[in-house]
């Protein structure tokens, strides 16, 4: 689908969410004031059913953007009718035929592909709205996943950035502050970019290498820099299968070491490396038999700016030692409230209280029926969202989606661990970093 095609199918969509709002504000002069909410509501839900089918019938760009904002529901304080429906925006995408993966391969990397690899694979290892990888094997036998961008779909990423904004705002349904809305775009938009630039990605996967190359828990994948690309990455076909196949077969100490290991991994990344694989979803880790757990995909790698981080440091030790003095002052220096607004800056601490308690009960198991993080978090968070003058500053935004991604994770797996020892063994680090 071209670019003006696009532009025409959202900015066609805005028109029609625009005309719904207009029509049904001149009709609210005949409805009676109990039915009007109900109203609206309808409206809403119709308006996110016409947003998702029409995204789902672009894919690219638009499709990825669409699972984006759903992730971000919290910061755009979108409706949760709205969410629901955005989240129902599927990873996966239709695979691009094989003659057109092929000419994308031999065209950026100069070569016939038979002289390229042993063998490659013509059915897709797996297809996702921005590129699909396949599985090869090189000249010296060696096992390979080749990841191909869709082509083309990086120049979608403007035009559609900015008519997804323009139905949401055209809808009514973003109810934060204009500033708030174009920091969450624009760092949407700063994450999608990075994640279509795969020499952006080959250069986070060579960090990852130096960063992890010996730690017995962690594998990564090795790159091979000769067979890629802007747009095609050749990287080591890891061991190891997804959490839904290896679950039922693992030992109960595979798990304990597969979710210690997650745990690890994300106070490690955050505190000590300042950089986060943000992308949560499930089939970016792999689990072996003992436990031991791969990454793959290092598109969404966000980076973190000292300062900012030794303040986000800061908020968490001062909600694991409840000190709620330290924790304001804390949360207004990373730009959460103004620092001045007393109630404001009571609505942000009960929150990081909130996640502070899960840090301060010892040894717990996620996912047990006296752990219930999620239940308590969530009426919290509805206060937070529902306050105007509290913000969800942009850097924490691909923070807390990772965060969320790895509780899901461990209270799938079962994860039992001391999450405040953890916490404890990376985030003084930070701190000192940004006093330095």
């Amino acid at each position: 689908m071209g670019r003006f095609e696009r532009l025409a199918k959202l900015g066609g969509l805005t028109t029609r969410v625009t005309s719904s709002y207009v029509g049904a504000k001149l009709k609210e002069a005949f409805v009676p004031e109990g039915l009007r909410e109900k109203a609206r509501e309808k409206l809403h839900i119709d308006n996110a059913r016409e947003i998702v089918a029409t995204v789902s019938r672009m894919k690219g760009a638009a499709m990825k953007l669409g699972q984006q904002l759903a992730l971000a529901s919290s910061a755009l304080d979108l409706p949760p009718e709205v969410t629901q429906l955005l989240g129902t925006l599927n990873a996966e995408g239709e695979p691009v035929p094989f003659d057109q993966v092929r000419a994308s391969v031999e065209r950026s990397l100069e070569a016939p592909l038979s002289k390229l690899f042993r063998d490659f694979d013509p059915t897709p290892l797996g297809s996702a709205s921005l590129g699909q990888a396949h599985v090869a094997r090189l000249r010296d036998g060696s096992e390979v996943v080749v990841k191909v961008r869709h082509q083309g779909v990086e120049h979608s990423v403007e035009t559609d950035l900015l008519a997804l904004k323009a139905v949401l705002l055209s809808g009514r349904v973003l109810r934060r502050s204009r500033q708030e809305i174009d920091e969450v775009f624009d760092e949407i938009r700063a994450r999608l970019l990075e994640e279509l630039d795969y020499l952006q990605e080959a250069a986070n996967i060579e960090a990852y290498q130096r960063a992890f190359a010996d730690d017995p828990d962690i594998r990564v994948p090795r790159l091979y820099p000769a067979l890629s690309t802007d747009c095609v990455l050749t990287m080591d076909r890891l061991p190891g299968r997804h959490l839904d196949a290896w679950l039922p077969t693992a030992t109960e100490e595979a798990r304990q070491r597969a979710g210690a290991t997650l745990a690890e991994l994300y106070y490690r990344q955050l505190f000590r490396l300042r950089m986060l694989h943000a992308d949560p979803h499930i089939g970016n880790f792999l689990f072996e038999p003992d436990g031991r757990v791969g990454l793959v995909d290092f598109g969404c790698i966000k980076r973190f700016d000292p300062y900012f981080m030794s303040a986000y440091a800061e908020a968490a030790l001062a909600a694991y030692e409840d000190d709620p003095v330290r924790g304001k002052a804390a949360c207004a220096r990373i730009g959460a409230w103004d620092g001045e607004t007393e109630a404001d800056g009571e609505v942000v601490w009960q929150f990081c209280r909130v996640l502070g308690h899960g840090f301060r009960q010892g040894v717990i198991t996620l996912g047990d029926e006296r752990e219930q993080l999620l239940e308590e978090v969530l009426p919290v968070m509805q206060q937070l969202v529902a306050n105007p003058r509290v913000r969800l500053p942009k850097d924490v935004l691909f923070g807390h989606r990772a965060l969320g991604g790895m509780y899901t994770l461990g209270r799938r797996i079962g994860t039992r661990t001391d999450f405040g020892a953890v916490l404890l063994r990376h985030v003084h680090v930070a701190i000192a970093a940004g006093e330095g």
